[in-house]
C-alpha cells in the first residue's frame, strides 16, 4: 500500500511536469503527454532542490538520488512506465518501397559504373558493404534514442504502451505522465472571464455613469464596423465604374487591402492603387522585353570583342618579346647595308644606273684603284726627270 503524497513531492512533481520537456502522442486510444528520464534527471538537477539551504542539506545531490526520488514518485502514481513500439508497415507498401530502392540503387550503380569505368569491381563493393553498415548503424542510433528530434524522412511511426516493470531507470526510458495540475495562467484566464460574465449580468445594477460609458462604447464601436462594412461595399462600386467606363483599361482600388489578411494598420495601406491594361502597356512591355535582350547581346558581344582585343594583345607581346633579343643586331646589319649601298651609289658613273657589290668586290676594287694612281704618279714623275 502506497500513502498519499506529501507537500514536498507533489512540489517536485509539478515543476517537473511545467519544466521537463514533454511530448504527446496516442495511448490506446488517449491522447497523453510522455517525457524521457534523462531529462527528467538532468532538469531536477539543476532546480531548487539541487541547492543547499542554510542548516539543510540539498535533496538532490547525485542522479542516483534523483533516481531514487523519482522511483518513489512513480509509486505514488505521478507518471507510469510505458513501452515504445514501432508501427510495422504492411507488406504490400514494404514491396514497393524495395523494388523502388532496388530500381534507384540500380540507377546509381550505372552512373557509377560510367563515370568511374578505370577503377575495379572490388572496391564498388567494398564501398557499398561501408555504406550499408553505416546506414545500419546510425538507425540503430535513432531507434534507440526516441527522444532526440529526427529528420523528416528517417521519422517512424510509434506508439505507447504500458511496460510490465514499472520502475525508474536513468536513460531513454519513456515515462507517460497521469499528473496533470492546473497552471496559474490558465487558472488567472478562467477566473477573469468568469468576473467578466458575472459582471455583465449584473449590468442594471452598475451605476449611472458606467452604464452611458458603456453604451456609448458600445455606439461607437457598431458605428465602426458598419463604417468598415460600408466602404468594402463602396470600393468595390468605384472598381466597377471605373471598370466600365474605360473598357476594362483602368484598374482602381481604393484601400486595396481592407478585406486582406493583414493588420489593423496595414489594412489601409496603401490608400488606393491604380493600374493600365491597355495596348500601350503591352507595348511597353514588348519594348522593355526587347531592349532587355539587346542590353543582353550587347554585353554579350562586347565580350567576345574584349575576348578577342586580349588575345591579339597577347599574341603581339609575345611576338615583341621574341624580337626585342635580336633587334641590336638587326640594327648593325642594317646600318652596315645601308652604307654599302651608298658606297655602290658613288662608285657607279652615271646616276640612273645603280648595281649591288658586295664587300670583297669593293676592296678589289679599291685596291685596284690605289695601283693605277701609284702608276699615274709614276709616269707623272719619269718625264718631269727627263725634261730636267
Amino acid at each position: 500500500e502506497v500513502g498519499e503524497p506529501f507537500k514536498e513531492e507533489k512540489a517536485v512533481a509539478k515543476y517537473l511536469r511545467f519544466n521537463c520537456p514533454t511530448k504527446s502522442t496516442n495511448m490506446m486510444g488517449h491522447r497523453v503527454d510522455y517525457f524521457i528520464a534523462s531529462k527528467a534527471v538532468d532538469c531536477l538537477l539543476d532546480s531548487k532542490w539541487a541547492k543547499a539551504k542554510k542548516g539543510e542539506e540539498a535533496l538532490f545531490t547525485t542522479r542516483e538520488s534523483v533516481v531514487d526520488y523519482c522511483n518513489r514518485l512513480l509509486k505514488k502514481q505521478f507518471f507510469h512506465r510505458a513501452l515504445k513500439v514501432m508501427k510495422m508497415k504492411p507488406d504490400k507498401d514494404t514491396k514497393k518501397e524495395k523494388e523502388k530502392g532496388r530500381a534507384e540503387s540500380g540507377k546509381e550503380e550505372e552512373k557509377k559504373s560510367k563515370k568511374e569505368s578505370g577503377k575495379d569491381e572490388k572496391t564498388k563493393k567494398e564501398k557499398e558493404k561501408e555504406k550499408k553498415k553505416d546506414g545500419e548503424k546510425d538507425e540503430c542510433k535513432k531507434d534507440d534514442t526516441p527522444g532526440t528530434p529526427k529528420k523528416k524522412e528517417t521519422k517512424r511511426k510509434f506508439k505507447l504502451e504500458p511496460h510490465e516493470d514499472q520502475v525508474f531507470l536513468d536513460g531513454n526510458e519513456v515515462y507517460v505522465w497521469i499528473y496533470d495540475p492546473v497552471h496559474f495562467k490558465t487558472f488567472a484566464m478562467g477566473l477573469v472571464l468568469v468576473i467578466a460574465v458575472i459582471a455583465a449580468t449584473l449590468f442594471p445594477l452598475w451605476p449611472a455613469e458606467m452604464r452611458v460609458g458603456v453604451y456609448y462604447l458600445s455606439v461607437g464601436a457598431g458605428c465602426f464596423v458598419a463604417s468598415i462594412l460600408l466602404l468594402a461595399v463602396a470600393r468595390c462600386i468605384l472598381f466597377l465604374i471605373i471598370w466600365l467606363i474605360t473598357g476594362g483599361r483602368h484598374h482602381f482600388w481604393f484601400l486595396p487591402n481592407l478585406t486582406a489578411d493583414v493588420g489593423f494598420i496595414d489594412s489601409f495601406r496603401p490608400l488606393y492603387t491604380h493600374e493600365y491594361k491597355g495596348p500601350k502597356a503591352d507595348l511597353k512591355k514588348e519594348e522593355k522585353s526587347e531592349s532587355k535582350k539587346q542590353q543582353k547581346y550587347d554585353s554579350e558581344e562586347k565580350s567576345d570583342s574584349e575576348k578577342k582585343e586580349e588575345e591579339d594583345g597577347k599574341t603581339e607581346a609575345t611576338r615583341n618579346s621574341g624580337t626585342d633579343g635580336s633587334g641590336g643586331e638587326r640594327h648593325s646589319d642594317t646600318d652596315s647595308d645601308r652604307r654599302e649601298d651608298d658606297r655602290s651609289q658613288h662608285s657607279s658613273g652615271n646616276g640612273n644606273d645603280f648595281e649591288m657589290i658586295t664587300k670583297e668586290e669593293l676592296e678589289q676594287q679599291t685596291d685596284e684603284g690605289d695601283c693605277e694612281e701609284e702608276e699615274e704618279e709614276d709616269t707623272e714623275s719619269g718625264p718631269s726627270h727627263v725634261k730636267s
